[in-house]
């Protein structure tokens, strides 16, 4: 039972992916959070390779697992976390005291500069404002007030041996002091928490996608839409396997269906990107600077000025694609890692970095689009009588206002942020991963 009376001592480990040496700015001393994001932030510019930290928090009383992809205590990233943590419990007094329960809530932060690497699409994504989300951010938590009621005091952990290779081809790990700080290196378990982590994102994006078309379709009934949606809806079970066998440390195969999987997801992407070069020279033909007919506008975007629409069910089916790639590209990136075990992470981010350009510059499109759209100034309609009726006042206002409100929520060239990745572990050493999402919020 968490005393929330005092602060509790949380453990933090300095993670590398790579051998390096940098100057001792962590110390062994206990520090603040916020002390703590100012030095990874120093460690990731001092470093030539990925550094990331690792916090184990107590496993709040409530926590909804169902937004999380849950892993078996044989697979790499729950093996290579208890190593870590078994490891440490042996020289650390901090990291004995928070595993003696057996069930922890780790945290493991990817400083902003190697986070970019991973996409826009991460970055960018924020939790909606007054959502709780379930998430646990380093501050305790009453779990019956829902109120913070203490910060944590951070106690570097160093010197922990970490698993090896993802493939388990060898314990390749150890600490590099040297006088310098103490780094584990550990690019297996920053690898596994950040793949999953990604890949949990994209399959929160892609249920509430999900949820927003079937509203929509319900309203439209619309039968090629309700094809495309089912087409795309179709490749979770391909995805969900692939996903489950290859963090599992098994090799993907055409028997999974997978192949047919992508094509679909590409097919919707081709649609995606010819729908908006159609919207965006629809856009460009309107005078500029003055005033849009409602009439003039549904030609090209039907349904922009209602609740539903095809126009907003061919935003979120672009959504829905977008994310079902993000979690293929996912998969890609750690099949091709897993198969260079010397060059694990960096293998990883480059392969994901590329395939992770056109989907950035999808998403820009659309939001570019949004904003656009927002931003027009709605014209009275033409009518020879000299007085509008009540009724066409009311309509004229309610389309201003779901046009106006297309631009709520849209970011461009949001600023890079350290992204979080938090694992749930329970007594057995299973392992719950849930989305990655920006340490800041």
């Amino acid at each position: 039972m968490i005393d929330y009376r005092k602060a509790a001592h949380v453990p933090v480990w300095t993670l590398a992916t790579r051998d390096v040496q940098v100057p001792a700015v962590i110390g062994d001393g206990p520090m603040t959070a916020e002390r703590l994001a100012e030095l990874r932030g120093v460690l990731s510019a001092l470093a030539d390779h990925p550094i990331a930290t690792l916090e184990a928090h107590p496993l709040p009383d409530k926590l909804d697992r169902s937004r999380g992809i849950p892993l078996d205590a044989a697979s790499p990233l729950a093996q290579h976390l208890s190593q870590l943590l078994t490891e440490s419990a042996k020289t650390s007094a901090t990291a004995a005291r928070a595993m003696a329960s057996g069930e922890i809530l780790c945290r493991v932060v990817v400083p902003a500069k190697v986070a970019e690497d991973f996409g826009q699409g991460l970055i960018r994504w924020m939790v909606p404002k007054g959502s709780t989300g379930g998430q646990f951010y380093g501050t305790l938590v009453n779990s019956a007030t829902g109120q913070a009621v203490a910060k944590p005091i951070l106690v570097p952990v160093g010197g922990a041996a970490a698993a090896g290779t993802v493939g388990g081809a060898g314990a390749t790990a150890g600490a590099a002091a040297a006088g310098g700080t103490l780094l584990t290196v550990a690019a297996p378990l920053v690898l596994m928490a950040v793949a999953v982590g990604v890949s949990a994102h994209a399959d929160r994006k892609r249920q509430q996608a999900i949820a927003h078309i079937t509203d929509l379709l319900e309203q439209l009934q619309a039968d090629k839409l309700d094809d495309e949606h089912s087409a795309l809806n179709g490749c979770r079970p391909a995805i969900d396997k692939a996903t489950a066998i290859l963090l599992d440390q098994g090799r993907l195969g055409a028997s999974l269906g997978l192949d047919s999987a992508v094509h679909a997801i590409d097919t919707a992407l081709s649609k995606a990107d010819i729908r908006l070069a159609r919207w965006r020279s629809a856009l460009d033909k309107l005078p500029e600077g003055e005033p849009v007919e409602v009439s003039t506008l549904t030609e090209s975007f039907p349904g922009v000025d209602e609740t539903g629409g095809t126009f907003r069910t061919h935003l979120e089916l672009a959504s829905l694609a977008i994310a079902l790639k993000r979690r293929v590209n996912v998969l890609q990136a750690v099949e091709r890692a897993q198969s260079e075990p010397d060059n694990l992470f960096d293998s990883f981010t480059r392969a994901l970095k590329d395939d992770e350009r056109r989907l950035d510059e999808l998403e820009t499109g659309l939001a570019r689009i949004l904003l656009r759209l927002s931003a027009l100034e709605l014209a009275r309609p033409n009518s020879k009588r000299p007085v509008f009726t009540t009724g066409e006042v009311d309509r004229l206002l309610r389309a201003a206002y779901q046009i106006r409100s297309l631009g709520d929520g849209v970011a461009l060239n949001g600023r890079p942020t350290d992204v979080a990745i938090e694992i749930a572990r329970d007594r057995d050493g299973s392992v719950v991963v849930f989305p990655a999402l920006p340490a800041s919020t």
